[in-house]
């Protein structure tokens, strides 16, 4: 080696922290990859404690007799009646009128504020305004604010509306309006405009661009929003108990009413075959829309 050669650095010499990651120990290598695959029985598990447990004490309570089912447990029916059970609820706890009662109103809300929702949302994501903006913030802050429930009773009064069908799913469509522009709007933003853009050379006009070109792309979030809109309607019996008062008969208000009444009385298996009962239509709305929520969710909330 000549004097002005740079010295070669020994392999030895070299700082252990800047080795590569694939020199790391066996012991450690090994813990992360345990754990790795550790976290989706632990996920799993964590599902089942949180979601089957509380499923299984309905089912097992609606299965039972009523002597099993006074207080009710984790325990398996010695003798299953669970279809015993859910046919004298339909026969006797008036739930055809019932489902039909939250048939009426839950269909033209879910309707109304998807419709409506849609167009508000499509009008705030393409107009990059100051207006639209704080319209936009406005609109999304009925997520956060409390109900306002005697305030919405009187104006009801006021317009005639108390009691009545139409006004619950006016209530209804008010309420659930900010979740849907919520998603909607940001679903909207991924849509290239050049698609509007070309339907417009066409000539077609803002109606016929929204239904036939934007309408149709918003499946995926339409979806999600139906599943949460629906939820949130058909359980709901805190405003329908204030805004309707008895004069419309729905599964949840029917189920507040005949609880303490005489076919219910202290009879758990009914009242949770009852449960089962008013939660099989979400089922099915779930079972259709389960494809395109998650998309959904991402698409509208996230971009």
């Amino acid at each position: 080696m000549t004097p002005h050669s740079p010295a070669r650095r020994s392999p030895a010499r070299q700082n252990p922290a800047r080795q590569s990651p694939a020199r790391r120990s066996p012991a450690a290598s090994g813990r992360v990859s345990f754990a790795t695959r550790l976290q989706p029985f632990a996920a799993t598990a964590l599902a089942l404690v949180t979601i089957g447990i509380p499923l299984w004490l309905v089912v097992a309570t609606a299965g039972k007799s009523r002597g099993e089912a006074l207080i009710p447990n984790l325990t398996p029916p010695a003798h299953w009646h669970l279809l015993e059970n859910l046919g004298e609820v339909w026969r006797e706890g008036e739930v055809p009128a019932a489902f039909f009662g939250s048939l009426l109103v839950v269909v033209p809300a879910v309707i109304g504020v998807l419709l409506f929702g849609s167009m508000a949302s499509w009008i705030l994501a393409r107009r990059a305004t100051r207006l639209n903006a704080v319209l936009y913030a406005l609109a999304i802050s009925g997520i956060i604010l409390p109900p306002a429930v005697v305030t919405v009773v009187l104006l009801l009064r006021q317009l005639g509306l108390a009691g009545s069908a139409v006004g619950m799913i006016g209530v209804y469509m008010g309420i659930y309006m900010s979740t849907v522009i919520f998603f909607v709007t940001g679903f909207v933003r991924t849509i290239p405009v050049s698609l509007e853009e070309a339907a417009q050379i066409d000539g077609a006009g803002p109606v016929r661009v929204f239904f036939h070109v934007v309408l149709p792309l918003l499946r995926p979030v339409l979806a999600t929003a139906t599943i949460l809109v629906c939820l949130y309607v058909w359980n709901d019996v805190f405003y329908a108990f204030f805004v309707v008062g008895g004069r419309l008969d729905t599964l949840p208000l029917n189920l507040f009413r005949v609880a303490g009444a005489g076919l219910y009385l202290n009879n758990w298996h009914l009242i949770f075959a009852y449960v089962i009962l008013m939660s099989l239509p979400l089922v099915v709305v779930f079972a259709v829309a389960q494809r395109k929520i998650i998309s959904g969710i991402t698409s509208g909330a996230v971009k």
